[in-house]
């Protein structure tokens, strides 16, 4: 169910929330966050559909806000039901003046007692945890892939850290991740002497990911950027260098990594680019400061030394 509510108000539209939940039998009680989407038009709606599926794991609220030019005005707009997935979602739309404030937009339409998440699925604030919707939030999501220049974009992200900040370009690392953890947590223990990490310019997560490297390994970590073929753009292999030979995980095709180590057969992985809604829904299971990326987007980032090849 859709209910559009032009030239409104905040409290208006809390009211019709209300309503909605007594008419319909749809209860809060079940939600157990509030998610706050920061995008433009062209986006917003890329980003609901990731918050639905998401939702499945995570019943919640999503309040969706975008902002423009014009004469004062607020129209909103509630989805609940197949229309929200599991959650319930309010769209505001802000003009002018009215939306000046962004904080007083939402404050009135949050769940009581209940955190509160921030995502900006393309152009973040310069410091998301002091912005008018970081300083409401627990956790606060962006996405350096999103941005020009995506060095620039996490020498900033690093710059202005602080707990509770994350970006989907550290979440879509998990697998390769668990992946080279598990190698190493299998025999012959020797020590890793080099490392070298390549993938696309354009993705951010072949510097964090070389920059998690160093640190977990304190070796000097060999990264370059190649230039992207027709389907992948993100990371294209790790090699790990120790004394009996090499370890490779390279993705050659979509959805495939092989893992080649000495005297062993190689191994096809399933390793898949991740979806906006897996990233997502991986964020909404924790609440609290991720401590690791916050080391890597500092320390390990500042460290780490530029790419061997071309920008």
């Amino acid at each position: 169910m859709i209910i559009d509510l032009p030239d409104t108000t905040v409290s208006q539209v809390a009211k019709q929330l209300v309503k909605v939940r007594e008419d319909g039998g749809a209860v809060a009680l079940g939600r157990v966050l509030t998610l706050v989407i920061s995008a433009r038009n062209g986006v917003a709606e890329a980003a609901i559909d990731a918050a639905n599926d998401a939702s499945r794991e995570h019943p919640m609220r999503v309040i969706v806000l975008t902002t423009g030019e014009g004469e004062s005005r607020l129209d909103a707009q509630i989805r609940v039901g197949g229309d929200a997935g599991a959650s319930e979602v309010v769209v505001l739309r802000a003009f002018g003046d009215a939306a000046s404030n962004e904080e007083s937009l939402l404050t009135g339409l949050l769940l009581p007692d209940a955190p509160v998440v921030a995502w900006w699925p393309e152009e973040a604030p310069e410091s998301p945890a002091t912005s008018p919707l970081g300083r409401i939030a627990q956790r606060r999501i962006t996405d350096a892939a999103t941005a020009p220049d995506v060095r620039d974009r996490l020498a900033l992200l690093g710059r202005t850290h602080a707990p509770g900040d994350t970006d989907l370009a550290w979440t879509r690392l998990t697998h390769w991740r668990e992946q080279l953890a598990a190698v190493l947590d299998q025999p012959p223990y020797e020590s890793i002497t080099d490392v070298e990490v390549r993938g696309a310019a354009a993705s951010p997560s072949t510097a964090l990911l070389a920059a998690w490297l160093q640190m977990a390994l304190e070796v000097p970590v060999r990264w370059s950027y190649e230039e992207p073929d027709h389907w992948q753009e993100g990371i294209k292999s790790v090699r790990l260098t120790r004394e009996s030979g090499d370890i490779l995980l390279e993705r050659p095709i979509p959805g495939v990594a092989v893992l080649t180590q000495p005297d062993q057969p190689n191994h096809d992985l399933h390793l898949p680019r991740r979806t906006l809604r897996e990233c997502l829904a991986e964020e909404l299971r924790r609440l609290d400061p991720d401590v690791l990326y916050g080391r890597v987007i500092t320390e390990g980032w500042e460290k780490l030394g530029p790419p061997e090849t071309g920008e």
